[in-house]
C-alpha cells in the first residue's frame, strides 16, 4: 500500500514540459497519444488544432510508458476481463482472441462504481471503531471507578475485623488491583489495536479517494485491485450494557456479618466474584476455531497473570 502512495507521489511530482528547449516549464497535462508532457502555453495545440482535439489528456506523468503495450507499442486502451489486465487493439487478435473486453474508459467507470461502495463500506469500520474507542474510555472510567468505591468499602469493612482477617483482607485487596490491572492492560491493548485499524482504514479510504478523482484511468484500473478488498477485522466488543463491568455487585458489607469459623470460605467466594470482573467480555465462541482461539486467549492472560 505504502509502495503505491509513493509510486503515485512520484507521478504527480513536478513533471517538465518535453516541447520546451531553453527553460523547460511545468507540464500541465500529459498526451497519451503524443507519450508527451506540455506546460500551458504548448497544450495550446491540444485545444485548438482538430488533429490533436481527441487525443487523450492525463494529469501531468513521468510514467506514459506504463500506457503502451510492451509487445506492439500501441496505446493501452482496452481491458480483458478474462485476464484482468489492460490490453492494446493488436493483443485482441493475438492473446486474448474469445476473451471478453470493454474499454478502458468502461472498466475505469465500473472500478469508480466499486470503489464508491468500498469506500461506504471502509467509513462504516471507522465509524464502528470510533465507537468501539468511545465505549471503551467510558467503560474503563466506569471500571476504575468501580474499583476504588470498591476497595474503599472494603477498607472500612475489614477495619473493622479481628487481627485474625489481616491476612485475607490484603489478599482480597491485591486481588482485585491485580484483576483490575489486568483488565485495563487488555482494555487499553484493544483500544492501541482499534487505532491501528482505523489508521489503516483512513490510509484505505485516502487511497480510494485519490483513484475516484484521477484521470489517469491506467493508473486507476491498476490500482484498484489493491484498495478493492478491505481488511478483515473482529468484532468490537459491547461495553454499554457490560454485566461484569463493575466491582460493586460483589457482597463485602455480607463477610462483616459472617462468624470467623466460616470465613474461608467466603474469602473464596469473593475471590471468585473478582475474578469475574473485566472490562472487555470475550464473545462466546461460535465455531470450533473461535472455542480454540478463545481457550487459547483464555490461557495466554493466566500465564501472564502468574
Amino acid at each position: 500500500m505504502m509502495e503505491t502512495l509513493q509510486k503515485t507521489s512520484l507521478q504527480t511530482a513536478a513533471v517538465e514540459c518535453d516541447v520546451c528547449t531553453t527553460e523547460k516549464n511545468r507540464a500541465v497535462k500529459s498526451c497519451l497519444q503524443c507519450l508527451a508532457s506540455f506546460c500551458q502555453t504548448h497544450l495550446q495545440l491540444h485545444y485548438e488544432s482538430p488533429a490533436f482535439m481527441k487525443h487523450k489528456l492525463v494529469e501531468a506523468s513521468r510514467n506514459l510508458q506504463e500506457n503502451i503495450c510492451l509487445s506492439h507499442g500501441k496505446l493501452l486502451e482496452i481491458y480483458c476481463q478474462y485476464d484482468r489486465q489492460c490490453i492494446c487493439c493488436l493483443c485482441v487478435t493475438d492473446n486474448h482472441k474469445n476473451h471478453s473486453v470493454v474499454s478502458v474508459d468502461s472498466e475505469c467507470t465500473r472500478k469508480k462504481k466499486e470503489l464508491k461502495e468500498i469506500k461506504v463500506a471502509c467509513q462504516k469500520l471507522i465509524q464502528e471503531r470510533e465507537r468501539g474507542q468511545r465505549e471503551i474510555s467510558e467503560a474503563v472510567k466506569s471500571f476504575k471507578s468501580s474499583a476504588l468505591e470498591t476497595m474503599e468499602d472494603i477498607e472500612k469493612v475489614f477495619t473493622e475485623l479481628i487481627c485474625s482477617l489481616e491476612r485475607k483482607h490484603s489478599e482480597i485487596k491485591e486481588q482485585i488491583r491485580a484483576q483490575e490491572k489486568m483488565e485495563i492492560d487488555r482494555a487499553e491493548e484493544l483500544h492501541k489495536h482499534l487505532d491501528q485499524e482505523l489508521t489503516e482504514l483512513r490510509k484505505r479510504q485516502a487511497e480510494i479517494e485519490k483513484l475516484l478523482i484521477t484521470d489517469d484511468q491506467i493508473h486507476c484500473v491498476k490500482s484498484c485491485q489493491s484498495v478493492c478488498v478491505l481488511p478483515t477485522f473482529e468484532d468490537i466488543p459491547s461495553f454499554t450494557q457490560h454485566t461484569h463491568l463493575s466491582f460493586k455487585d460483589i457482597s463485602i458489607s455480607a463477610f462483616k456479618e459472617v462468624l470467623e469459623d466460616v470465613y474461608q470460605q467466603q474469602t473464596a467466594r469473593i475471590s471468585r466474584e473478582v475474578s469475574n470482573v473485566s472490562v472487555v467480555k470475550s464473545p462466546e465462541p461460535k465455531t470450533q476455531n473461535d472455542f480454540l482461539k478463545c481457550k487459547l486467549t483464555c490461557g495466554f492472560f493466566k500465564a501472564n497473570t502468574h
